[in-house]
């Protein structure tokens, strides 16, 4: 039996090039996993094991690796940092108990940083702060921790000082220890030496210390009291109040370093056995019924308690399909049957492994708090629950966002269509926010996807991974529509024809509700007009109605509909009969409700050096976009704005032209806005052509 105490189940995420899989790969080195270091520019880290992933230079798939450090087993997942992947960070956080933020020394705190810590926040995930690059050109320490302070709202408890910076950047200060670690030239991590605080530095050591102590002893009365009296706390003491405040999210220690010249690693290790929290330290996992409701019920970390897991991640690889699974509570044997609460189904655990990036060892036997791959499940889907057949229980399931951009895609020969199935079947287990849909009329495939580096590279696996060479057609936006208008209407469905007729008559009111609220159905019916048993059923039909507006048959969003009387007949209306009349109501008062044209409109975030700071405004100006805000940093200006979705495609290459190859952005969904009335009528023009031409 293994002690709980001694995991550590982390993530490790960051925005794009902030050097998260180097991180990685310095950690793995350091505990002794691998020996040789794979250099992510070289398309060689242990953890970028995709073909896509080593050309281009970034993590796509979450990777699953296990090590040691000091006694302690670490579960260590490497997250991606593009935008187009962020559902890969959400639904690692989700089964971690830990993170290690890495932000880059020059580039500071950058857009997909704030959004992985938003989701970590959500998690509720304690994390410990890796400021990376610090040998960078423009490189500042304390630059980015003020940048974490203001931009992200965070705490940063400043754990370490740099000895020098940029170029000249040789070592670190422990301000808890008071010790100086020197790295020499060689570039191995094990080469340093402990020598005295460099003396212009004394001061500021200092400094940093006191406010450090100070925030830690925040954590206990008793502590900061006898402080304040000029008692000193043993060093041991103020870990423990740095683990206590870490994993209540008061703070976040924060250290520095630079992982690819191997400096400062091993203090964020000490640091994840130190603070981090093993898996009995955090929240106990919610329970929901089937609606996803909460029932109060946790699932308790333990290996007495029944098991309790939840599937986060499914990947397709040359040994078949896999399931990353995170046990919460009880053991998972080999050969035993566990029951999917989601389908209902039961399934037997054939092959157990423990991961390490695409290698994997065998096991027989897991326990609450591990990370494991479990081979050749038939049924299950991410963020389904696996539990024990006699006790069943749903974990909170995973929520993942709508795609926002379509592509239409079909194979070039006949030969072509059975493996594109077979492959993209395989491709949807694995990624939840990557949705495919086949269009009747024209027989194309559609596939539906984040943004247009995630649908690019699924096309690249289409063709690489599964042989598949496909005719792509331009992408397409997914507009939406709404009503402006509140209409008061009635609507009967009346039917006489040999044997029982049918009967159902709704008087109800349609308004235009709540940016982002979907579909709400109420009824006000007093008296018993319409039967109670029938509310569903016109519901239901009202809700049918939905994915195709009046319009362009687009799917309709945010509409209010209340029953406030109707009319029954005691042998005639049925449930059917109702649901019809809410159909016919629906088409009868959506065209006089005003209804419009919505778009997706992305909250875009470009960074650009700053003489060009102008041509890229005015670029983003004629896209239609709205600037929000502008900020300065040392390197460029980072330029904040909501940009309608259909003007963005191919932004990636003007935005290069204009900046010399050094601009970059990152976008993400906001919300929907009426569009324009020129856009609206050629979406509408569009659709009629594309209806009439099937």
């Amino acid at each position: 039996m293994t002690d709980l105490s001694h995991y550590r189940n982390i993530g490790i995420f960051a925005h794009v090039d902030a050097g998260k899989t180097t991180t990685t790969e310095r950690i793995l080195k350091l505990t002794g996993k691998i020996h040789k270091t794979g250099e992510v520019h070289d398309g060689a880290a242990t953890t970028d094991f995709m073909e896509q992933e080593q050309e281009r230079g970034i993590t796509i798939q979450s990777a699953a690796t296990t090590c040691y450090w000091r006694d302690h087993r670490f579960n260590i997942i490497d997250t991606p940092g593009h935008v187009d992947f962020t559902v890969e960070v959400y639904r690692s956080l989700k089964v971690l108990d830990g993170g290690v933020g890495v932000f880059c020394g020059s580039g500071g705190v950058e857009p997909q940083s704030e959004t992985n810590w938003r989701y970590a926040n959500e998690s509720e995930v304690a994390r410990i702060i890796f400021v990376n690059k610090l040998d960078r050109m423009g490189a500042d320490f304390l630059r980015v921790v003020d940048q974490v302070e203001n931009v992200l709202g965070a705490n940063p408890l400043v754990m370490c000082l740099p000895i020098g910076i940029e170029e000249d950047f040789i070592g670190l200060v422990d301000l808890l220890e008071r010790k100086a670690y020197v790295w020499d030239d060689s570039g191995l991590p094990e080469n340093y030496e402990i020598v005295d605080i460099p003396a212009d530095m004394a001061d500021k050591v200092e400094e940093y210390r006191e406010q450090m102590i100070e925030t830690a002893l925040e954590q206990d009365d008793d502590l900061l009291m006898a402080y304040m009296e000029g008692e000193e706390p043993t060093i041991e003491q103020v870990k423990q109040c740095i683990r206590k405040g870490t994993i209540a999210l008061d703070f976040f220690p924060t250290y520095c370093g630079s992982a690819f010249k191997n400096k400062g690693v091993q203090m964020v290790l000490d640091a994840v056995v130190d603070y981090l929290p093993c898996p009995t330290d955090v929240k106990p996992q919610p329970l929901t019924d089937e609606n996803g409701d909460e029932t109060g019920d946790h699932a308790i970390v333990s290996t007495d308690e029944s098991l309790k897991a939840l599937a986060f991640k499914i990947m397709d690889d040359r040994f078949g399909a896999l399931t990353f699974v995170r046990i919460y509570s009880g053991v998972l044997e080999k050969g035993t049957t566990i029951l999917n609460s989601y389908t209902g189904k039961t399934e037997r655990i054939g092959r157990m492994v423990e991961m390490h990036a695409d290698d994997r060892n065998e096991i027989d036997r897991a326990q609450a708090g591990d990370i494991i791959a479990i081979v050749g499940m038939k049924n299950v889907q991410t963020g389904h629950t696996l539990c024990d057949v006699k006790h069943p229980v749903t974990l909170e399931p995973m929520i993942f966002p709508e795609p926002v951009i379509s592509i239409a895609v079909k194979p070039k020969d006949k030969g072509g269509s059975e493996k594109m199935g077979v492959a993209i079947g395989k491709m949807i287990a694995e990624d939840p926010s990557f949705r495919v849909e086949t269009d009747e009329d024209s027989g194309e495939t559609i596939l539906k996807g984040m943004g247009e580096l995630h649908l690019d590279i699924k096309v690249d696996i289409l063709n690489r991974t599964y042989g598949v060479d496909l005719i792509v057609g331009q992408p397409q936006v997914a507009y939406r529509e709404t009503i402006t208008l509140p209409v008061e209407d009635s609507y009967t469905h009346k039917k006489q024809s040999g044997g029982s007729g049918q009967f159902g008559k709704i008087d109800y009111r349609i308004k235009p509700g709540e940016p982002g609220s979907g579909f709400t159905f109420a009824s006000s019916v007093v008296g018993g007009n319409v039967p109670k048993e029938f509310f569903p059923a016109i519901e239901k039909g009202f809700k049918g109605m939905m994915e195709e507006g009046p319009l362009a048959a687009y799917p309709v969003l945010d509409v209010e509909v209340e029953l406030y009387d109707g009319g029954f007949h005691a042998v005639d209306s049925s449930a059917v009969a109702f649901e019809i009349a809410a159909k016919g109501a629906f088409r009868q008062s959506m065209p006089k409700a005003g209804p419009q044209i919505i778009e997706p409109i992305m909250k875009v975030d470009v960074y650009t050096p700053e003489d060009h700071v102008g041509d890229v405004i005015g670029d983003l100006n004629r896209r239609r976009g709205m600037i929000k805000d502008q900020e300065a940093g040392v390197t460029g200006v980072r330029i904040k704005a909501d940009v309608p979705l259909s003007e963005m495609f191919g932004y990636i290459g003007h935005l290069r032209t204009m900046t010399s190859g050094r601009g970059q952005f990152s976008m993400e969904f906001a919300h929907y806005l009426p569009c324009p009335q020129n856009i609206a009528t050629d979406v509408i023009a569009a659709a009629k052509e594309l209806k009439a031409s099937k």
